[in-house]
Parts: C-alpha cells; structure tokens; sequence
C-alpha cells in the first residue's frame, strides 16, 4: 500500500495534526519510515541568516522547530528522515518536485487554512501540490 510515504511539514499545529495521520497510515500500512520535509522559502532564509547571525544558528532553529514532529514519529517506533530544503523558487514547487523527484506513494501535509483574500493573491501552497503532485496526497486540516 502506501510503503514510501512524504511527511511536508512548517512546524504549525496543522504540522502536528499532519505527522499523526503520516504516524496512523505508517502503521497501518507497515511502513518502517516517514521521511520529513521541510521548505524555507528563499526570502525567509535570507532573513534567518540575518537574525540569527549565521547559517548555523539559522539551521539548528529550523530543526528544533522540527524536533517535536521527529520526536512524535520516533515515540511511534517508526525511524524518521529529515531534509530541509531551500525553496528559491517557491515553497510548492520545491515540495512538488521532491515528491515527484523520489516516487512517494503518498504525501501528507497539513493546510494552513488561508482566508479567501490571502489565497486570490498568495495562492496556496496546498493547492500547488495537489495539483501538481504525481502521488495521492492527503491534505490534514
């Protein structure tokens, strides 16, 4: 069933919600793993580097952002993988071509819920992966 399975996540509650549907299906499905991706977007890293003095000290905030999600795929018994990735070009397009770069079986991610306002001009990120994504994708409000 769903062997390979793409956890995308922002570090949100909506992030949370998403890694225990990834946790649910993982072992429903016998999945050992889940690998977790996280997309900076290019302006924001930029901006991280500038508040945090350096790329390292951007880097580690980033992860520990992430450690409560790795911690909850870990507690299930399930190994995790971790990539950061910086998305110059956009966040959906860094998270569509990863997923469709590797061959998930699924993605998973939660929605942030745009207002309607904010999605006619921004667009929206969950959106862009549905529609653009080869594997199912498993959208988690």
């Amino acid at each position: 069933m769903f062997k390979k399975i793409l956890l995308s996540v922002d570090g949100s509650d909506h992030s949370l919600r998403a890694a225990e549907k990834a946790i649910e299906l993982a072992s429903l499905s016998g999945a050992g793993s889940i690998d977790l991706l996280h997309v900076v977007a290019g302006n924001t890293s930029k901006s991280d580097v500038l508040h945090h003095g350096d790329s390292d000290s951007a880097s580690r905030k980033r992860m520990e952002k992430l450690a409560p999600i790795e911690g909850l795929i870990e507690n299930a018994g399930l190994s995790v993988n971790t990539e950061v990735l910086h998305g110059q070009n956009g966040i959906a397009e860094a998270v569509v071509q990863h997923a469709n770069d590797n061959e998930y079986d699924i993605l998973i991610l939660g929605s942030r819920g745009l207002s309607t306002v904010q999605t006619m001009v921004l667009g929206s990120v969950s959106h862009k992966v549905m529609k653009h994504v080869k594997a199912p994708v498993l959208m988690v409000k």
